[in-house]
């Protein structure tokens, strides 16, 4: 019995947590647009019908993000293959310098501009090492992954070389904190990052060490 119950487990979790994951991320992407598409749909008289199990309310929202997420894909695919239009690329030039000296934008526009580069761009290694720091206080610890160096202003005041790390929460790792440690109170762990993520969403369960076998005893 416990064999199967633990089988069921580990089918059912990592399903649990990608669903609320990608439900995250859908209602992250569709919230800004899911009123206007919806009024839209209704003022149209389109799936204004119940289907299934469903109402006729929820038919018009789960549609209206539907055709969010497919307007959205379109549009950027379209802005991929128009970016690399030479014309293009001077007007998206000149639209960065407008935005770069506009006063308050600018700020918000450059700190989104290099976060996106940093994370889709870059080939620095960022989230590639796995540590383990002391946290919530000395004498306990928690896995987290490197980021890069701390600022340089942050090593000279602490008087020594500083890393922020990020450390997800269990069991979702969309969320988390951001930390500067010493180098010193770090220690490096010879692990992939994916084998920290397992650890971290299964609540300590599925460790390096047993996931192979709890892998065999799925099949």
């Amino acid at each position: 019995m416990k064999k199967y119950f633990i089988t069921g487990l580990v089918i059912l979790l990592p399903l649990a947590v990608t669903i609320a994951i990608v439900v995250f991320i859908v209602d992250f992407l569709t919230k800004p647009f899911i009123g206007i598409v919806s009024n839209f749909l209704q003022d149209l008289n389109l799936l204004n019908k119940g289907f299934l199990f469903l109402t006729p309310e929820q038919v018009v929202l789960y549609g209206s993000k539907l055709l969010i997420l497919i307007c959205l894909l379109l549009s950027t695919l379209l802005l991929g293959v128009i970016t690399r239009w030479f014309f293009f690329k001077s007007i998206l030039s000149l639209s960065d310098k407008i935005l770069h000296r506009i006063p308050l934008i600018n700020k918000v526009y450059k700190t989104t501009q290099e976060i996106i580069k940093t994370l889709f761009a870059s080939d620095k290694g960022s989230f590639k090492q796995v540590v383990m720091v002391p946290f919530p206080k000395e004498g306990t610890y928690v896995m987290g992954l490197i980021s890069r160096e701390s600022p340089e202003i942050c090593s000279e005041k602490a008087g020594e070389k500083m890393f922020s790390i990020l450390i997800p929460t269990t069991p979702n790792p969309t969320s988390g904190f951001l930390l500067m440690y010493r180098e010193s109170d770090i220690i490096f762990l010879d692990l992939k990052p994916e084998q920290a993520i397992k650890y971290i969403v299964s609540c300590g369960v599925i460790t390096p060490e047993n996931s192979q076998e709890i892998a065999n005893q799925t099949q």
